[in-house]
């Protein structure tokens, strides 16, 4: 009698937790497929053959040179769905991650352009920079909200704005700006950065990886193991579900919200670092646009969690490097996937709430089935004595 009621908990447990797996990939995949279905609908009555534009896509990444540019993107768009992750973990909701990793690589890209020192020394400078940039822009909404209760959505939109008003007066000929880059370019950018400030690639046949992947993953790895073994990351997760609790068991939720905050827009300054150490290696007015906002889409289709992320990261990476191919191979418009990516982020947050609702209501029925057997069991009992 003692040996199975273990052996029944743990098959109960086990149950519960493939259910609750299966629900979590149910609405990721829910979403896409619903807007592949949306965009199949929209190329047919275009008079395009949706099967030929997924062949299109399709081919393109099986193929080296597609599969490097795609994890290329994936790098970059999976430090940007960490960044705003981190947030959302603690129920902020850091907007302003797009002013933050702009406001950062103009700082590290005006300070490469003037120190030129060994590399080992050089480029984890330039990281610390970044990093300070986005956590000290970011700190702004932090304090503003656990000192006068803004919320952080006003705030960091605002910041954004803002960012773009510093840049362009920073990039000022005469300040950050040496008139036209030295006569490298027309447009109105940094200095060249120093060769020393170069990250290293990896070679392969299908051209040029970026080796800021290694620094992705690391990236991934702390994030995960910060929130699942440590007090921060305890402190943290509480917090974001209840910060009345959190602070009746003795969390400090102001300290809190402005440490998460500041290392949010701290993640957010590497965003910029991979194209700006290994391609650019200058900061010019359209340097990476939109990088912030795309983060925001890839941390609600990773559910906010490190393996999620990296697979939304390389579905978005997937979309945006094969939407290059569909007018060149098959005279099919790109903005198709412009299309897909915005039903997926509408799709993914409606297929969200309908798992929930599906799961709420799966618990009540087991909780119910539970209790009916508790009562027939006692029942019987009764009837026995």
């Amino acid at each position: 009698m003692t040996t199975t009621q273990p052996a029944a908990k743990r098959g109960f447990l086990q149950r519960i937790d493939r259910e609750r797996l299966i629900l979590g990939l149910a609405a990721p995949v829910l979403a896409v497929v619903i807007s592949v279905l949306i965009c199949s609908v929209l190329l047919l009555t275009s008079g395009k053959n949706p099967i030929d534009a997924f062949h299109i896509m399709t081919n393109y990444a099986s193929a080296s040179d597609g599969q490097v540019s795609i994890l290329n993107k994936a790098t970059t768009y999976y430090l940007a769905g960490v960044a705003v992750a981190f947030g959302f973990r603690m129920n902020l909701f850091n907007i302003g991650a797009d002013g933050q990793y702009r406001l950062a690589a103009l700082f590290a890209a005006y300070v490469g352009g003037v120190v030129n020192l060994p590399s080992f020394i050089e480029i984890p400078l330039l990281l610390i920079v970044a990093m300070l940039v986005g956590g000290l822009w970011a700190a702004i909404a932090g304090i503003l909200k656990v000192t006068r209760g803004v919320s952080e959505v006003i705030s960091t939109i605002m910041l954004n704005a803002i960012t773009t008003g510093v840049i362009g007066v920073l990039l000022v000929p005469g300040i950050f700006a040496p008139g036209n880059a030295g006569g490298v370019s027309n447009s109105v950018q940094t200095k060249l950065m120093a060769p020393s400030s170069d990250f290293f690639s990896i070679t392969t046949q299908g051209g040029s990886l970026y080796g800021f992947i290694i620094i992705a993953v690391i990236v991934g790895v702390a994030f995960q193991l910060v929130l699942s073994r440590t007090r921060f990351g305890f402190d943290l997760r509480a917090t974001g579900r209840s910060e009345s609790a959190a602070g009746a068991s003795g969390v400090n939720v102001k300290r809190m919200v402005l440490t998460s905050m500041c290392v949010s827009g701290a993640l957010a300054g590497l965003i910029g670092m991979p194209d700006l150490l290994t391609n650019s290696h200058y900061f010019g007015q359209n340097f990476q646009p939109g990088l912030g906002f795309t983060g925001i889409a890839i941390a609600l289709l990773g559910r906010n969690t490190p393996i999620g992320i990296g697979f939304a990261a390389l579905l978005w990476a997937f979309l945006d490097a094969t939407a290059v191919m569909l007018p060149l191979q098959g005279n099919f418009p790109p903005e198709i996937v412009n299309v897909m990516q915005g039903t997926i982020v509408i799709c993914v947050v409606v297929a969200y709430e309908l798992v929930r609702r599906y799961g709420l209501k799966r618990q009540q029925q087991k909780v119910g089935a539970q209790l009916a057997a508790q009562a027939a069991s006692a029942e019987k009992k009764e009837v026995a004595a």
